[in-house]
């Protein structure tokens, strides 16, 4: 459908632009000098007349109202704004000033629930051109955006700022919280109360870009961000890299919130009609907390974003914690009679099968050689592939396919495609380099790592994709010069990767890791069906990190695995943790007693039984491990029909107070039976009410007692209406 011009080029018109979800308005005016300027961004307006009634804010004085402030959507560096610039460009004479005035707006149908809106802004003095691109889900109240960048000018100009967003807030106060961490440690939540000046959130890592940080945030307006109640905006950043989330407060008060790439060392030197795309800024406005913002972001990523985000997921036996790095056929075989034993869909086969000149015997060798190991696995991956067929069970394979060891085959030839300083002693991350994904011969062969494993092995079924080190040393063999492209340049390289093997193998499962759960973004997640959230599987610090990954991402994304991590806890515990999210197991049926092989078999029939509604429930946020001794949490399917409860005692006071827990999400005018599952071998359910009906209403209100001072106890509770 051909774009409609909606608004004239005559900024003297100064008519609204509306974006708009079915909750939420964003909407901008055009200033009397010709600036674009936020006039609202707060609950969706109910009469279209009142538009009229919005301030404008002009740059070089009082605006309507009298405030002399500026609420510039894309401000340019060097002009009238005194604050942290969304664009920044020197120009060929060396001129750093760039100043943006509204040209025109268009708006287009994507379909019923869909809409884009593209803003043209231009500089009169040089021949600077930005697009600023919004998309809004009516349904889901999500806001995607982006911008991009293009010039006319004789010759490359530098452009050393380049946000996808800026969005502005006047409250009394604004509570942060943000999400860090590191290996095993991910995705820590801490809050604060903003002061003026600026806060911000980034990382310079490379490819293993949130190690430390994590590309996603939550803004309590008026207080701290509240799981039902409060005014909170809930933004990510669809970016593979080195992102920045910047948190201004100006001496009016009012808070300025800036997304994009982190221009750290990204100098970026823009050709003359080379468009520069920013990533995009997902976000999402809600007046009832964070759970109301994670269940919209949620919906929105199974219908839009996510890999198959309708699909079925796999459950699987992984050999890592079986085997590690010491296994032969033989023992993979019977671990692949173990996965069928266990009923789950698939085997997959982790680090530790490749390289045959310096084999994969630990992690100081063999990446970048990927043919499997003659001496270990003398069939390859054909002969396992046939030998989990005739098991009954599906085949995946791990890959770390944009690594490389200094001691394998492939960096003895081709020691320029590896990012490392020429001149400088090299450092190694993880006995491992990065490679140079920013050339087109390396994209090459990463693609061709996946390319020709499936060519071998069509019935290959599912890849775990790792990447395991940030990026040092940094030097581009390739780039030579313009070494300031590097850290852009390598995640281009990375996404054309992707995007080739979607293309080629486009229901291919895979999952996203990164030593853990330092690849986390919405744009990667476009190619995976799933990402590795942690390598910390003890079940009590999962709870954590499965509580601050489900702020933003839905349960079938997250991949969790039942381990021997943490063996004081039961087999019980660690598999009911699991079961909230994408089931997996990284154990060895040999190491349970039969009380416990049967357990773990019967939670996986139920799994199974209950997939849908795990899959692809309305996920409710009920007792926070962060404020309590317990985690209590819940999915809904969409017809309200059959809900989970899932409750974890995790390490109780003595004598603590235990209160009903108020279930959510449910039918009111309904009825529902409550019946425990997952219970072990002759145990019963000590459930207040196991096997009862309650309305839905009774369940919401005065909910159900379901908590115990028993350390690492866990229930899972099955309600179905009748």
């Amino acid at each position: 459908m051909a774009f409609l011009t909606l608004v004239a080029a005559d900024a003297a018109e100064r008519t609204p632009v509306r974006i708009s979800t079915d909750e939420t308005d964003l909407i901008l005016t055009i200033a009397p000098d010709g600036r674009l300027q936020q006039a609202y961004f707060g609950k969706r307006l109910a009469n279209e007349a009142d538009l009229a009634h919005l301030p404008y804010y002009n740059v070089q004085g009082s605006g309507a109202g009298g405030n002399a402030k500026s609420w510039e959507v894309y401000p340019g560096s060097g002009a009238q704004d005194y604050f942290e610039p969304a664009v920044a460009i020197t120009h060929n004479d060396g001129n750093m000033t760039t100043v943006l005035a509204f040209v025109s707006s268009e708006t287009k149908k994507i379909d019923g629930n869909v809409t884009e809106t593209v803003l043209r802004l231009k500089d009169s003095v040089y021949p600077i051109e930005v697009a600023l691109h919004y998309v809004a889900y009516g349904k889901e109240n999500i806001i995607k955006t982006w911008s991009e960048i293009l010039h006319r000018e004789k010759k490359p100009v530098t452009i050393w700022r380049y946000a996808s967003n800026m969005l502005y807030f006047e409250s009394a106060s604004y509570f942060l919280t943000e999400f860090s961490g590191d290996w095993a440690n991910e995705v820590k939540m801490s809050s604060q109360e903003l002061q003026f000046g600026k806060k911000i959130i980034e990382t310079k890592l490379g490819s293993r870009a949130a190690m430390h940080a994590h590309p996603f945030f939550e803004l309590g307006l008026d207080g701290i961000p509240e799981e039902d109640e409060g005014e909170v905006l809930m933004g990510t950043i669809g970016w593979t890299g080195n992102f920045q989330f910047t948190f201004e407060i100006d001496n009016n008060g009012d808070l300025r919130v800036l997304s994009g790439i982190n221009p750290y060392a990204s100098a970026y030197e823009l050709k003359a009609g080379e468009v520069f795309r920013t990533p995009e800024f997902i976000f999402t406005l809600s007046y009832c907390g964070k759970g109301k913002a994670s269940r919209d972001i949620h919906a929105w990523a199974r219908e839009y974003r996510l890999k198959d985000g309708k699909g079925d997921r796999l459950t699987l036996l992984n050999n890592w914690e079986a085997t590690g790095f010491n296994f032969d056929e033989a023992k993979l075989e019977g671990l692949m009679k173990e996965a069928k034993t266990l009923g789950v869909d698939m085997f997959l086969l982790d680090d530790g099968w490749f390289a045959n000149k310096y084999p994969r015997a630990n992690d100081r060798a063999g990446l970048g050689d990927w043919d499997a190991t003659r001496n270990k696995l003398p069939g390859g991956v054909p002969h396992l592939v046939q030998a989990a067929k005739e098991a009954g069970v599906k085949f995946g394979i791990w890959i770390e396919p944009e690594m490389v060891n200094p001691k394998s085959e492939l960096f003895e030839q081709h020691p320029d495609w590896v990012i490392r300083q020429p001149n400088r002693e090299t450092y190694y991350f993880r006995n491992q380099l990065v490679l140079d994904l920013a050339n087109p011969k390396v994209q090459n062969y990463v693609f061709g790592v996946v390319d020709n494993l499936m060519k071998e092995n069509p019935d290959l079924a599912y890849f775990k994709w790792d990447c395991n080190s940030p990026i040092t040393n940094i030097y581009s063999p390739y780039l030579k010069e313009k070494q300031n492209q590097l850290y852009i340049d390598h995640v281009r390289g990375v996404y054309n990767v992707f995007e080739r093997v979607r293309e080629r193998y486009p229901d291919l499962p895979m999952m996203l890791c990164s030593g853990g759960g330092a690849r986390c973004d919405y744009e990667a997640l476009k190619y995976f069906t799933e990402f590795w959230c942690s390598d910390n599987t003890d079940p009590v610090e999962r709870l954590y990190i499965q509580w601050g990954f489900s702020q933003f991402f839905p349960t079938k994304s997250m991949a969790a695995h039942v381990t021997s991590w943490n063996k004081n806890t039961s087999i019980k515990f660690r598999t009911d943790v699991a079961m909230m999210c994408k089931l997996g197991f990284d154990i060895s049926l040999k190491d349970m007693n039969e009380k416990e092989l049967s357990y773990c078999k019967l939670a996986v029939a139920n799994y199974n039984r209950l997939k849908d509604v795990i899959l692809n429930g309305d996920f409710y946020r009920l007792v926070s491990p962060y404020e309590t001794n317990h985690t209590v949490a819940m999915h809904v399917s969409g017809s309200k029909e059959k809900a989970l409860l899932y409750v974890y005692d995790i390490n109780p006071r003595y004598n603590e107070k235990l209160l009903p827990v108020k279930l959510q999400g449910l039918d009111a005018s309904k009825t529902y039976k409550i019946e425990e599952i997952n219970l072990t071998e002759g145990s019963r359910s000590r459930i207040g009410g196991n096997g009862k009906r309650f309305t839905g209403d009774y369940l919401m209100k005065m909910g159900l007692n379901v908590l115990t001072t028993n350390q690492t106890q866990s229930r899972i509770i099955e309600l179905t209406q009748e």
